[in-house]
């Protein structure tokens, strides 16, 4: 009852200040700045953000490799599982990267309008799984190349009174959760691309076939 009374008090109190009383029911700003504590620079902020939309891009190569592989003219269904992962993983990663952005105080937006770009992958169709495997290690070789020129300018960056920083967090975060799978994926590729080429060089659509029946187990 007590909290009830409290609460039309003040609501009363609020209420009287369109009667001219002069009572103001305002509380005093908090005395801080809601920005300082915000340290990304602009170059930094504008590659992540790019990066984002190279993991998307990939994301939709990958899917766009696995339904082709699921096509009932085609019927692999050990590399469609393969690059569906693939595509949940690019996916899962551009999410990571919007995570440290917003983690960061950046994207105080709609997030929506860091992802406004054409959606197109790179092809829609492959000749076998060799083909999409060595194209899915150049891919990967791009998105390397693009979190490497994230580091290089985080490392350096600029701020607008022409200071050098290190953004030290984000170099860290990117080279440890970042490139380490990317290096180990690009040697896995490499080894399935030369597996498979060599079990195609030996035994033809026959060889491609077995493969595909390991993929599927293994996964």
């Amino acid at each position: 009852m007590m909290k009830l009374l409290i609460s039309i008090f003040f609501a009363l109190s609020c209420v009287s200040v369109a009667y001219g009383d002069g009572l103001k029911c305002t509380l005093k700003p908090a005395d801080i700045d809601p920005t300082k504590w915000i340290d990304m620079v602009d170059p930094c902020i504008k590659y992540l953000e790019n990066q984002v939309k190279t993991e998307i891009n990939a994301a939709m190569t990958y899917l766009s490799m696995g339904a082709h592989f699921a096509r009932d003219s085609v019927n692999r269904p050990g590399f469609s599982k393969f690059f569906i992962k693939a595509a949940s993983e690019e996916r899962e990663h551009a999410i990571k990267v919007i995570e440290y952005l917003l983690m960061r105080g950046q994207l105080t937006n709609d997030v929506s309008k860091l992802l406004n770009f054409p959606l197109k992958t790179v092809r829609e169709e492959w000749t076998s799984g060799v083909d999409a495997l060595t194209e899915a290690l150049y891919l990967e070789a791009n998105v390397t190349k693009s979190i490497l020129n994230v580091i290089r300018v985080c490392e350096h960056s600029k701020t607008h009174l022409g200071n050098v920083v290190n953004d030290y967090h984000l170099v860290d975060y990117l080279t440890g959760d970042f490139l380490d799978e990317q290096y180990k994926g690009k040697r896995d590729l490499a080894g399935k691309v030369s597996t498979l080429g060599k079990m195609m060089s030996t035994h033809g659509p026959l060889g491609e076939f077995l493969y595909d029946k390991k993929l599927h187990e293994e996964l």
